[in-house]
């Protein structure tokens, strides 16, 4: 199709839709797939997950869609600002006839091969056993001194200084300014924190806060060299890492022992409130007067029952004085009455003793002739005199009934003067 109608002819007459659909054709097949660089500006993210921007430089702008899709593959959130690079294609708006970029990919400007440096660097120093959860330190709950390291100029100075001083006031903040951004910002930030070392070993602080605000990937790639790295792996006290926003993330994170979105929230982790402290203390102190307030009247309601049983005490004693005499008395003509009478009674008790001793004497020796007389009713031989004699067999067993023998068995009988020898005869019937 001519740009430019020939003389004479009449130009075409399109219908709108039809013209944005052509537009966006001949936009397609001359541009697409393109590649922008340009600075965000209205930035915004809708309730759906679209995102909207524009982007411009000195010269010029252009509108740009990033459909929830996309959207979802992003690293960080772009800020207003912010230095990017995007690829999508140009297409045009029919409901209004605006060109845009459809955005599939946005990374910030130059972050191609810095990000590459920072994922070799990131999975060297992790292969190592620098990032391992395990050397990872609590935080001390309430530490003797808190060290910084920050920009003097940078805002995060002020945001940490003013946090600290609203919670702790009492806890002494050692400040080891380093530059932040730049080439000499990495050799700044070990030596400042080299020397807060020395004073965590000395016992003056027990944390450090290592802190700056956010800024693109370049702002902050001091923060991603090896060699803090490794001087904060040597860190003698817990380091908390306060770099950026939310969304960033450096080397110097993943290698300190707590990582904090902010550096207002680093200084809120680096010690316990004084607010907090002064509550839980009131918290107990109410406790304490409580329990002491419970024993002090359960102490007293018994010194009161105790008073009241005790009366006066010199009352008390003279009675019991009083007591003690009269028992001492009853004991003294006690035991002498007893003594008296055992006295008196004693030539009497002789006497009876005697006589019943005789008694007793005699009516022994009547119940032992007694005996005597009912053993020798029991002689045997006097029942032999009379004519019996005792059989036995040769074993000395005692024959009583007939059944016991056997004809021709051999037995003994013993009379009263001697034993006689006998066989058994043939049973003869009666």
């Amino acid at each position: 199709m001519s740009a430019v109608a020939p003389p004479g002819s009449t130009p075409r007459i399109w219908q709108v839709g039809a013209l944005c659909r052509a537009i966006a054709d001949a936009l397609e097949s001359r541009f697409n797939p393109v590649a922008v660089r340009g600075e965000v500006s209205g930035f915004s993210r809708a309730g759906s997950g679209h995102c909207y921007f524009s982007l411009k430089d000195g010269d010029g702008q252009i509108r740009c869609a990033m459909f929830r899709r996309a959207a979802g593959l992003l690293d960080f959130m772009p800020r207003d600002g912010d230095s990017v690079e995007v690829l999508g294609r140009l297409d045009v708006y029919g409901p209004r006839g605006d060109l845009q970029l459809i955005v599939e990919s946005l990374t910030r400007a130059g972050q191609g091969a810095l990000f590459e440096q920072f994922l070799r660097l990131k999975a060297r120093l992790e292969a190592q056993g620098l990032f391992d959860p395990g050397r990872k330190r609590p935080l001390p709950v309430m530490p003797r001194g808190i060290g910084l390291v920050t920009s003097l100029g940078a805002a995060a100075l002020h945001d940490v200084v003013t946090c600290l001083t609203r919670r702790v006031p009492h806890i002494p903040v050692v400040l080891a300014p380093a530059a932040v951004q730049g080439a000499q910002a990495p050799g700044d930030l070990v030596r400042a924190l080299t020397g807060l070392y020395a004073l965590a070993e000395a016992g003056t602080i027990d944390v450090i806060l290592l802190v700056r605000g956010g800024g693109s990937i370049e702002d902050l790639w001091a923060f991603n060299d090896e060699q803090l790295a490794r001087t904060i792996a040597l860190s003698p006290v817990p380091l908390v890492s306060g770099v950026g926003h939310e969304t960033d993330f450096t080397i110097a994170d993943f290698v300190a022992d707590l990582r904090a979105p902010t550096p207002t929230a680093a200084a809120e982790l680096a010690a316990t409130s004084r607010s907090e402290w002064l509550s839980q203390l009131e918290q107990s102190a109410a406790v304490l007067r409580s329990v002491a307030s419970r024993r002090i009247d359960a102490e007293s309601q018994r010194v009161d029952v105790a008073a009241s049983r005790l009366g006066r005490p010199s009352a008390r004693i003279g009675l019991q004085h009083l007591r003690i005499a009269g028992a001492a008395h009853r004991l003294r003509y006690g035991v002498a009455a007893r003594v008296q009478a055992a006295q008196g009674a004693l030539p009497a008790a002789r006497t009876a003793l005697s006589s019943a001793l005789a008694t007793r004497l005699r009516r022994s020796h009547e119940a032992l002739d007694r005996q005597g007389m009912r053993l020798e009713l029991l002689d045997p031989r006097l029942v032999l005199q009379r004519g019996y004699a005792l059989l036995t067999d040769l074993e000395g067993t005692a024959i009583v009934r007939a059944s016991q023998t056997r004809t021709g068995q051999a037995l003994r009988a013993t009379l009263a003067d001697g034993e006689v020898d006998l066989t058994v005869a043939p049973r003869r019937l009666i």
